[in-house]
């Protein structure tokens, strides 16, 4: 079979009435697809997902079906795709990534340092680099094609966004991806701290079945949509150390001349990263 999408880290299948999502061990960043791969990152990021959607059903149902291969087709059925693959229902995706943010950092923080404000949300004065938010803020942004980079947009923009794809509904989809996205993210960002790990901000992706219920898509809350920071550390006032893909982002920041490949020992150190985060997160070892 061969992939009907192709991501910068996931490959999707057409199964008839389903979907196979197949997590590789890319890895990108700044989006842009690094020559490396790092062995296990797709199972973690599998595995992950299935451990997230099962945790938030309560709150809203998700795409997953099984991630067993002896339910998918036999192409899937060898250890090239054992652990990476997740059968799953067709949705049809809304054009929004949802980003929501607990703490400043990042792309946050400079768009605070700047003017106060993030993604046109104004902050309070005298945060540092790092702080946690009094609320966590919902930053949505538009989903850019492999190679472009996404563009962070306002909530009323968001409402603009969706009404050129769904005429009549924008406002309310904006409305329940906002709600969606802060509840599933103060759910998990609670349990996750009881287990030793702040989880910084996230991005959530949504899709309608076919009764136009809102459905969780994509993947859920792993070190490659996330940023998760060891809770023991923590400290305001500059960056944290963190157990996801920000290792890698920076040793590429810190070194020019790249070419877009990591040395050996920066692709263990992250992979190391994430089966540590799995491990507190699910108690279990991959």
């Amino acid at each position: 079979m061969k992939p009907v999408k192709e991501g910068k880290v996931r490959e999707i299948y057409d199964n008839g009435d389903s979907l196979i999502m197949v997590a590789t061990d890319r890895i990108s960043c700044f989006d842009v697809i690094l020559n490396n791969t790092v062995t296990k990152k797709g199972t973690v990021l599998t595995q992950m997902s299935k451990f997230w959607f099962d945790f938030t059903k309560d709150i809203l149902p998700n795409h997953m079906l099984s991630v067993d291969t002896k339910d998918m087709p036999a192409d899937f059925q060898n250890e090239n795709f054992q652990g990476k693959s997740m059968k799953v229902k067709k949705l049809n995706m809304l054009p929004i990534e949802c980003i929501v943010r607990g703490y400043i950092t990042g792309s946050g923080w400079a768009s605070y340092k700047e003017n106060g404000t993030v993604c046109g949300i104004t902050l309070p004065e005298g945060l540092k680099e790092s702080d946690k938010l009094p609320e966590p803020i919902y930053t949505p942004s538009t989903k850019a094609e492999i190679g472009d980079h996404d563009e962070n947009i306002s909530f009323e923009q968001s409402i603009a966004h969706l009404e050129k794809y769904f005429p009549g509904k924008g406002e309310e989809l904006a409305t329940k991806l906002r709600d969606n996205t802060i509840a599933l993210y103060k759910k998990c960002a609670d349990y996750a701290a009881e287990k030793g790990i702040i989880i910084a901000d996230t991005k959530f992706e949504f899709g309608l079945d076919e009764e136009g219920n809102m459905v969780i898509g994509d993947e859920m809350l792993t070190p490659d949509s996330s940023r998760f920071w060891p809770a023991d550390t923590y400290e305001p006032g500059h960056g944290q150390p963190s157990f996801d893909k920000q290792f890698a982002r920076d040793w590429l920041k810190a070194n020019e001349g790249h070419d877009w490949t990591l040395p050996q020992e920066i692709v263990d150190k992250t992979i190391e990263k994430y089966l540590q985060a799995y491990k507190l997160l699910t108690g279990e070892n991959l």
